[in-house]
């Protein structure tokens, strides 16, 4: 069992806290952007687009992340709407302090962020669906390492649990479901949701790549952003099932149905796609051509050719193969 209840802020910077969040999701957004740059490169695209393109379309998926967390988390929000705007919190004498950059919806973030990648994209007369190719493993990393983040908010939990990896969450960030007063602090853990978000994300990734690498002959272009949607999807349906205290509609948890939405969306564009409506060309075809690998009389020659002086009265004879 995790007996630790960490304390969300890393740091504090001239009296401004640095939160454990915030970090969190800049690396992992730092990550992505590493992913995304050899995956450009791998498939031949122009990376410089990514830099304009990450802060973008980041923001865009910030903007539609806050607005799903605030839609989903209206109660913590209604009586200080500006809470929801800017990053403060209200004190116990009614005043406003700085709280840190918290509360994302990642199915919010992901329908903004995509639309407005779209934009951009054929915006710069790119092809959209090589560059979905390029962008679906940096999805999956920057959902595995920005996850970890909600530990230190102690949030994204399930139901008490026994198991061994079971996390604490003091009672001030207990759901009304959890009162410590009928599950108390040092007996009580719970499922750790996020964690299981983010191992998924993490072998999410791994899956996309190998597909990338090793059967790039049976994909379309946009399989792979078309497999996370369909990944992701039914990762949240299952978690968000374990959840208490979220945005329900007519009773049934409304990232459920967000999410079912991304699972129906997936697999039918993978069944258009692969059937009478795919597209020309695979994307092996896409692919730059190869270099053929330099043989070892091939890599002997270029040694000796580069100790050829330039003057040829004192040329030395090339040695023979």
């Amino acid at each position: 069992m995790i007996d630790i209840t960490p304390d969300p802020v890393f740091i504090r910077l001239f009296g401004f806290p640095v939160y454990w969040y915030g970090i969190a999701y800049a690396v992992g957004l730092a990550t992505a952007y590493w992913v995304l740059v050899r995956e450009a490169r791998f498939r031949g695209l122009d990376e410089r687009l990514l830099g304009t393109g990450m802060v973008i379309v980041s923001l865009a998926a910030l903007v539609g992340g806050r607005l799903y967390h605030v839609i989903d988390q209206w109660q913590l929000y209604k009586d200080h709407p500006i809470t929801a705007i800017l990053p403060l919190t209200v004190q116990p004498d009614g005043s406003y302090a700085f709280a840190g950059f918290t509360g994302l919806g990642v199915p919010g973030g992901i329908v903004v962020g995509t639309i407005v990648a779209w934009l951009y994209v054929r915006r710069n007369h790119q092809p959209f669906w090589q560059w979905a190719d390029v962008v679906a493993p940096g999805l999956f990393v920057m959902q595995a390492i920005g996850r970890l983040g909600n530990f230190f908010n102690q949030e994204l939990y399930g139901p008490p649990t026994s198991l061994p990896w079971g996390i604490q969450i003091d009672c001030a960030h207990r759901t009304v479901d959890y009162p410590c007063s009928t599950f108390p602090l040092q007996t009580t853990h719970f499922q750790p949701l996020f964690l299981y978000e983010s191992l998924s994300g993490l072998i999410g990734f791994f899956v996309l790549i190998w597909l990338a690498r090793r059967r790039t002959s049976r994909l379309v272009p946009g399989d792979l952003l078309l497999i996370f949607f369909v990944w992701y999807g039914l990762t949240r349906f299952a978690l968000e099932g374990l959840r208490s205290g979220n945005w329900t509609f007519f009773g049934i948890p409304t990232a459920q149905i967000v999410t079912f939405g991304f699972i129906l969306f997936g697999v039918l564009a993978l069944l258009y796609r692969h059937g009478p409506g795919r597209p020309a060309a695979l994307a092996s075809e896409l692919l730059p051509e190869r270099s053929t690998p330099a043989s070892a009389e091939d890599d002997e020659a270029d040694f000796w050719a580069d100790d050829i002086p330039d003057d040829p009265a004192t040329e030395r004879p090339t040695p023979p193969s």
